[in-house]
C-alpha cells in the first residue's frame, strides 16, 4: 500500500439520540471525507482517506474517542 492512499469506512454505534451531533464532531476529524446517519445495524458511516496506516489509525483512533461513540467497525476498502 505505499505511495497509494489508503481508503476506509468505518462503521459506527452510538448513544441513543447523539447520532446527528456526533456526525458533526466526525466530519471536522482530519482524514475524514464524508459522515452519514444511517439507517439499520449501525448508527453511522464514516468514509476516511489517509496516505499511511499510521496516518489512518490516528483518524480511527480520534473517531473512536468521540463523545457518544460506542463502537467501531473499520473496512478496508481495496481497489
Amino acid at each position: 500500500m505505499s505511495g497509494e492512499r489508503i481508503i476506509a469506512y468505518v462503521l459506527l454505534n452510538v448513544m441513543g439520540g447523539k447520532e446527528y451531533e456526533v456526525v458533526e464532531k466526525i466530519k471536522n476529524i482530519e482524514g475524514v471525507t464524508e459522515a452519514l446517519v444511517v439507517y439499520g445495524e449501525y448508527d453511522i458511516v464514516a468514509r476516511i482517506v489517509a496516505n499511511s496506516m499510521k496516518a489512518l489509525d490516528r483518524t480511527v483512533t480520534r473517531i473512536r474517542e468521540t463523545e457518544g461513540v460506542l463502537r467501531s467497525i473499520t473496512l478496508l476498502g481495496l481497489a
